[in-house]
């Protein structure tokens, strides 16, 4: 059988290289008298010597072991540590992953049992990180000949193998044996993964593994000789079952910025809303009516939607806390800041501007009442402020909250970087208090474009329910708030507009995703 592989990102440092990386052994085995003993007797004397610390993982202590005495002076016994197994496999793989950082160990090789061929297996799992090949070996396992048989268990492991192997599929990872015991992880690695959260029992391998490809390390499948594979029982193959399947959903819903992104995350950067009426969709549509003129584009991150500003013939000078890749090429000049200590000093050698974004900004700083009367202070005369914040007044925050579930999302309205929430009345409070009057204000829809790329039957349906519940309702549908500003001694009292009502006829623009 070949070897192959999932490669997710360059290869991580470490500490030893090549022949010279020290080895951390978490062997997990029932009966742990003498396992110890059979390890260091089964392996190459050139391994032995590499191997500083040996975990132990057992429900009961072992026997005193005699190997480490009978090892040769110069090859350093290795300390042997016992971990209980009482509260789950996972309980004892993080103790086992903390303490092989802790102690500067370059490997760790997880065994399930003392096989014969203990030399190939150890080889195999550890060869591809002595060559720098990846971050993570997962043994491909082979079933023993001699290991139970039968009509029963067979038709049990093929239907087993088979709604797994579905689930696993559903991951899209590109390895073929996901719940496989027999694993090296290179140490560096596991220390760039939140392995403390995961799951206490087997799972434990599952997820660690979903951690190493969402923080783009490279994981590889290599071909074990026959093992004496695990046998699971049927309350503990659909226990597995279940958490894979959640597993499949909490990776989905990561990968669209939902969740925490324990299992998986999105880039630092905030991409470009295109759909048809996204916010940024309308902060184009309402600076295209404007003449060409000086825009200061905060948070701009990689500028991309400065880039479309800039298109449209504006000078445009964008702040952000760091420069992305991409972002000086897209605007005019760029100034690094931290919005939340106010407007940088620099700016003022762009000032003064026709227009300032501030989209979905507000909401990432402590005090939005601050910046909001020094962007009115670096306006020219009849300068606009186009601001949008996401609506925590929206179904999705509410149930949430409701039911007892509120935590913070990667990207959205619960974004774990958003400090400040905003209702439609606390947003119009808020930029009434600065010196600012509402001109124009829209709502906008749910960002179906994230959950679906594709604009089959089913999309256009809930666009177009979408777009009727936030016309009826803009408080609770309406995902963002999008309002454009003058200060008001720019605007005559017969163009001043009044903010709307809250009830459905108020004549708040709406618009779906």
């Amino acid at each position: 059988m070949a070897e192959t592989s999932h490669r997710g990102g360059e290869a991580g440092g470490t500490r030893g290289s090549g022949h010279s990386k020290t080895i951390g052994v978490l062997l997990i085995a029932d009966r742990p008298t003498g396992s110890v003993d059979r390890l260091l007797e089964g392996v190459p004397e050139g391994v032995r010597r590499r191997i500083g610390e040996v975990f132990l993982g057992s429900r009961v202590p072992p026997a005193p072991t005699r190997a480490l005495e009978e090892r040769p002076r110069g090859g350093g016994a290795p300390k042997v540590i016992h971990l209980s197994r009482e509260s789950g496999d996972g309980i004892t793989q993080k103790a086992a992953f903390r303490l092989a950082l802790e102690r500067g160990l370059d490997i760790v090789v997880v065994l399930r049992g003392i096989e014969a061929p203990m030399a190939e297996v150890i080889d195999k799992l550890i060869a591809p990180l002595d060559r720098g090949e990846c971050e993570a070996v997962i043994g491909l396992r082979a079933p023993s000949a001699s290991g139970p048989a039968g009509a029963e268990v067979s038709r049990w492991r093929r239907t087993g193998g088979a709604v797994l192997g579905r689930l696993d599929r559903m991951l899209s990872t590109q390895l073929s044996d996901l719940h496989s015991g027999w694993r090296a992880y290179d140490v560096s690695a596991l220390a760039s993964i939140p392995f403390e959260g995961n799951a206490t029992d087997g799972h434990f391998d599952l997820q660690v593994i979903l951690q190493l490809l969402g923080a783009n390390r490279r994981v590889l499948e290599v071909p074990l000789p026959p093992l004496h594979t695990e046998r699971l029982g049927t309350a503990d193959a659909a226990r597995r079952a279940w958490d894979t399947s959640t597993d499949v959903l909490r990776v989905r819903l990561s990968r669209l910025g939902y969740l925490s992104g324990h299992l998986g995350k999105v880039g630092s950067e905030y991409g470009l809303k295109n759909a048809e009426n996204s916010s940024h969709s309308i902060v184009l549509r309402w600076i295209g009516q404007m003449p060409a003129g000086r825009v200061l584009d905060l948070g701009c991150s990689s500028g991309l939607l400065s880039e479309r500003i800039r298109s449209l013939g504006h000078r445009v000078t964008g702040i952000d806390v760091s420069a992305l890749p991409g972002v000086t090429d897209r605007v005019d000049r760029f100034l690094v800041a931290d919005l939340d200590d106010g407007l940088p000093p620099e700016v003022g050698e762009e000032a003064p501007f026709d227009v300032v974004i501030a989209a979905d900004v507000l909401e990432h700083v402590r005090d939005p009442e601050r910046l909001l009367k020094q962007i009115g202070r670096v306006l020219v005369p009849r300068g606009t402020l186009i601001a949008s914040v996401p609506n925590f007044g929206h179904w999705y925050p509410r149930i949430r909250t409701a039911v007892g579930l509120f935590d913070y999302d990667q990207r959205g309205i619960l974004d774990s970087g958003h400090v400040r929430f905003f209702t439609r009345r606390g947003l119009l409070d808020l930029v009434r208090r600065s010196g600012f009057l509402v001109t124009r204000e829209q709502a906008t829809g749910l960002p179906l474009e994230v959950i679906s790329a594709r604009d089959d039957a089913l999309r256009r349906g809930l666009r177009v329910a979408d777009r009727l519940a936030v016309g009826a309702w803009p408080t609770l549908f309406g995902y963002q708030f999008v309002i454009r500003c003058e200060t008001p001694h720019t605007i005559s009292s017969a163009s001043a507009v009044a903010a709307p009502a809250l009830d459905a006829g108020s004549g708040l623009e709406a618009v779906g995703s």
